[in-house]
């Protein structure tokens, strides 16, 4: 599957799992013009649907998450989703964002972001290929912590390659701080969202992509990755990201 040049698949998944139900929505372009992806397309989302007043562990409670242009692409540093959902933790709107693989390989399935409505009556979890989605039992995954269940996962649909999001034990019994995690080692810590899906009965969302997500301007995006490189390897604010993570901010930050 080959996106549209500019980076947007230019689909959305609504999931409705009170009601079984799974749909494809297709933004116009002024949708992406103005909100573009990530943050302001989720918030756009939660404010023009989600009513005020609403319990965040209800199942009128939405879980929405969404990429950016450059996911997908070749361009360096771009791998996050954003996460929103209302928070169980403040009662306000809530939102988070990690990294790793799960969200290109949901752009190069064909999907700028997939929304999350009601309650499933059973644990559940959504199978993401491609086009092809479906809300799978969960029953045998649940109650398992996130590294047993990422491999069950994949080893129940034959695929070790699936790119796992999920919550583990915390947010199935709705810790109203639980994280979000995919690959293991990717975090959507803040909030509670892991509550929030928690509270809908969905362990996870498995995702396989083989897609290319297009770009309008190859040889520009490759003269961005080049200087993107250089001040990289000469900025002395990032070069201790690899080993320390953004824990290195932390002196700068009590300085300031």
């Amino acid at each position: 599957m080959t996106m549209t040049p500019g980076g947007i698949a230019g689909r959305v998944l609504r999931v409705n799992l009170s009601k079984g139900t799974i749909k494809t929505e297709r933004p116009d372009e002024g949708f992406y013009r103005k909100y573009v992806g990530g943050r302001a397309a989720a918030l756009r989302y939660l404010l023009s649907e989600l009513p005020a007043g609403v319990d965040p562990l209800s199942p009128e409670n939405m879980l929405v998450f969404f990429t950016g242009p450059p996911v997908g692409t070749s361009a360096m540093g771009f791998s996050r989703f954003t996460c929103a959902a209302k928070s169980p933790l403040t009662g306000g709107y809530g939102e988070g964002e990690a990294g790793g693989y799960w969200a290109p390989e949901l752009k190069k399935a064909g999907w700028d972001g997939i929304i999350v409505e009601g309650r499933a009556e059973n644990p559940c979890y959504l199978l993401v290929r491609e086009s092809e989605v479906e809300i799978v039992d969960g029953e045998g995954v649940w109650g398992l912590r996130t590294k047993e269940a990422q491999e069950r996962i994949r080893e129940e649909n034959g695929d070790g390659r699936l790119r796992v999001l999920q919550i583990g034990p915390a947010g199935e019994r709705l810790v109203r701080f639980a994280c979000i995690v995919n690959e293991l080692r990717h975090f959507v810590g803040r909030c509670g969202l892991g509550a929030v899906m928690g509270s809908k009965n969905l362990k996870a969302i498995a995702v396989r992509g083989t897609g290319k997500v297009g770009v309008a301007d190859p040889e520009g995006l490759k003269g961005l990755n080049r200087w993107f490189m250089d001040s990289y390897r000469g900025n002395p604010d990032v070069s201790g990201l690899s080993r320390y993570g953004t824990a290195q901010y932390i002196n700068s930050q009590n300085e300031t």
